[in-house]
């Protein structure tokens, strides 16, 4: 079976519907895909239709953006949780508003030095998605500022960026709670990714643990090998499971589907531990 955990739609930052996600997931010969879309799962009902449509395995999931106190960045991956839950929703809920407030600020700042407005940005979102920096990365293409979302991300839209703002986001271990308490399976995503901004220590996975962690996202093109190392034996020590991921954008980012996967006996794992809600099959 090929396995991949980790992919979005245009519902948050993917530049393909939901659909066309499933269907792109089919062609590249997996047998599974997740979609993950950062804080809403409002594609769930698109892509469990095409995933029947297209033979391939659905597992529901979100990823959760969160902070910690030092405020560095961590994003948390949630399979099967119940998208209802009312303790998760409200914190989803109140990091998506947060965001817009975020970009609304950010799209002023940058309007005083390049060709952009809020109206530039909106044409960039579906209907319903959660707004983000990679919509204003869009817009910025679009307008000849930059010439990929990945030159925007390294120059422009740096968290070193004056245009830079803060947002609202959980704490991890909140967020690992939330997760468990919606009967889902929480999984922490790309934990090394050091070229995304600063990475966590000792007591943030800590912290997570204790709050019922119950995997690792080791192999994704972000983690480096040393750091794929110290994460096998931080999952070894503490029980762990260990996932592989594409993380696919669309043509929002390089990464292609089933570039990394996770192995058969994980899944059925994450598969019999998520209560909140099945595998589409």
């Amino acid at each position: 079976m090929k396995i991949d955990l980790h992919a979005h739609s245009n519902v948050s930052d993917g530049t393909e519907a939901p659909a066309a996600v499933m269907a792109a997931a089919a062609a590249a010969g997996l047998d599974v895909i997740a979609l993950t879309d950062h804080d809403s799962t409002d594609g769930w009902a698109e892509a469990a239709r095409a995933a029947v449509d297209n033979g391939v395995a659905l597992v529901p999931g979100m990823e959760i953006s969160c902070r910690t106190a030092q405020g560095i960045s961590v994003h948390l991956l949630s399979y099967l949780h119940d998208p209802a839950h009312a303790g998760l929703l409200e914190e989803i809920t109140k990091a998506k508003d947060a965001r817009l407030t975020r970009a609304e600020r950010m799209v002023t700042l940058l309007a005083e030095d390049y060709p952009l407005s809020w109206d530039d940005v909106i044409h960039h979102v579906a209907p319903g998605a959660t707004l983000g920096r990679p919509h204003i990365a869009d817009a910025l293409v679009a307008a000849g500022v930059v010439s990929d979302r990945s030159e925007a991300f390294t120059s422009i839209l740096t968290s070193h960026s004056r245009y830079f703002v803060q947002h609202y986001a959980p704490e991890p271990a909140l967020a690992v709670e939330l997760v468990r308490a919606a009967g889902g399976v929480p999984v922490f995503a790309h934990p090394v990714a050091s070229s995304r901004g600063r990475v966590v220590g000792e007591r943030t996975y800590r912290e997570m643990i204790d709050a019922g962690l119950a995997g690792l996202e080791v192999d994704h093109r972000d983690n480096s090998e040393e750091g794929r190392e110290f994460l096998r034996g931080l999952a070894a020590r503490h029980g762990l499971l260990i996932t592989g991921s594409s993380d696919y954008h669309g043509t929002g980012k390089p990464n292609r589907l089933g570039e990394y996967l996770t192995a058969p006996e994980v899944f059925a794992q994450i598969e019999e531990l998520g209560t909140g809600t099945a595998v589409i099959r």
